[in-house]
C-alpha cells in the first residue's frame, strides 16, 4: 500500500512516501560516540550539579520500535482497517520515519488517517464521519495494540539496552534522583519497566511520568517540566537521556541539558542540541555525565 504525504514537526517538514526515495545525512558511525566540545573556563563550583537522571523508555532503556510497529500492524489485521481496498500495513522504512516525527500512538493514527482518509473496519463498516466515531476507532486501535504489545513485552524476549541498569544502579548508589518519562501509554510503560528493570528498580524511582500523564505529547516539554516539578529541582539540575529528536527537543524546551543514546531508526538524525551522542550506555558512567551537565551549564 503506497502513500504519499506531507509530515511536518516544529523542525522539519519533508515528504513521506513508501515509493518515494529520501535523502539523509550519512548514518554516523554506530560504534563511535560523539561528544561537544565544551570549555572549562569557568570554576566548576559556579555550575550546577547533576541531581536528577532522566530517562526516556522506548528506544532509552529498550529497543522498541520494532515491537510497536508489529503490534500496530497486527491491530490494524484484527480489526480489518482499510484505507483503500487492503489492509493498512506499516513497512519498516514508513514506520521509521513516522515514529522519529509523531510522538505518541494516537496521534500518529489521527495523522495517518486525517491525511489518507478515515477507515472502514469491524469497529464501522463505513469511515467515521464524526469526531465521536473517530475518536471511538483510535481508542479502539490503541487499546488492542497496547494489549498485544503487552503480550509481546510479556514474552521474555526483550531485553535492556547495553549500560541503562549499571547507570541507574550508579545514580541510585551516588543519591541522584532518578526518572522515568515516556509519550506512551501508562500501562504499557509500567510493564516494561517492571519486565526490564525489575520491580525494585521501578518502586524505586523518584519519579515516573507516561503520555496519560499530561495533555501535550513530546516534543512539547510539559512531561520534563512536570518531571522537575515532582522532583524539586531545577531543570538546570536534571540531566535527560533519548533517543530521538522529538525527546531531544521536549527535553531542550523544557531547559534541561540532553544526551543522546540512539538507535538504528534514530542514527541519521541531526543531535545539534545534544550535549553528547553515543550508540548506548555500555561505556558510560555517572561520572561522564556529571562532568558532561556541569561543562554545558558553564558554557551556557
Amino acid at each position: 500500500m503506497a502513500h504519499t504525504m506531507a509530515l511536518s514537526s516544529p523542525s522539519s517538514s519533508f515528504l513521506l512516501s513508501h515509493t518515494t526515495r529520501l535523502h539523509f545525512r550519512s548514518p554516523r558511525n554506530l560504534s563511535t560516540p560523539t561528544r561537544r566540545p565544551l570549555s572549562l573556563s569557568v570554576s566548576a563550583s559556579s555550575s550546577a550539579a547533576l541531581q536528577a537522571l532522566i530517562f526516556d523508555c522506548d528506544g532509552v532503556i529498550l529497543e522498541s520500535e520494532h515491537l510497536h510497529r508489529q503490534a500496530y500492524n497486527e491491530a490494524f489485521a484484527h480489526f480489518n482497517v482499510r484505507c483503500s481496498s487492503q489492509t493498512l500495513n506499516w513497512d519498516l522504512a514508513f514506520y521509521d520515519q513516522l515514529q522519529n516525527q509523531i510522538g505518541g500512538g494516537k496521534p500518529k493514527m489521527r495523522w495517518y488517517f486525517k491525511e489518507n482518509g478515515w477507515p472502514s473496519s469491524t469497529i464501522f463498516e463505513k469511515p467515521p464521519e464524526d469526531d465521536e466515531s473517530r475518536a471511538k476507532i483510535i481508542d479502539t486501535l490503541q487499546d488492542w495494540k497496547t494489549e498485544r504489545y503487552k503480550e509481546i513485552i510479556k514474552s521474555g524476549t526483550v531485553e535492556p539496552r547495553p549500560g541503562v541498569l549499571r547507570l541507574m544502579d550508579e545514580a541510585k548508589a551516588a543519591g541522584k534522583k532518578l526518572a522515568v518519562c515516556s509519550a506512551a501509554t501508562k500501562s504499557s510503560v509500567i510493564l516494561c519497566l517492571e519486565s526490564l528493570i525489575g520491580n525494585e528498580r521501578f518502586q524505586g524511582l523518584d519519579c515516573f511520568l507516561a503520555g496519560d500523564d499530561v495533555k501535550e505529547k513530546k516534543p512539547d516539554p510539559s512531561i520534563y517540566l512536570a518531571a522537575a516539578k515532582r522532583l524539586g529541582i531545577s531543570v538546570r539540575e536534571c540531566l535527560v537521556v533519548e533517543d530521538s529528536v522529538i525527546g531531544l527537543q521536549a527535553a531542550t524546551k523544557a531547559g534541561m541539558s540532553c544526551v543522546i543514546s540512539y538507535t538504528s531508526s534514530t542514527a541519521d538524525q541531526d543531535f545539534k542540541d545534544a550535549i553528547a551522542i553515543y550508540p548506548d550506555l555500555s561505556n558510560i558512567r555517572l561520572k561522564d555525565l556529571e562532568l558532561l551537565l556541569q561543562n554545558a551549564v558553564i558554557a551556557n
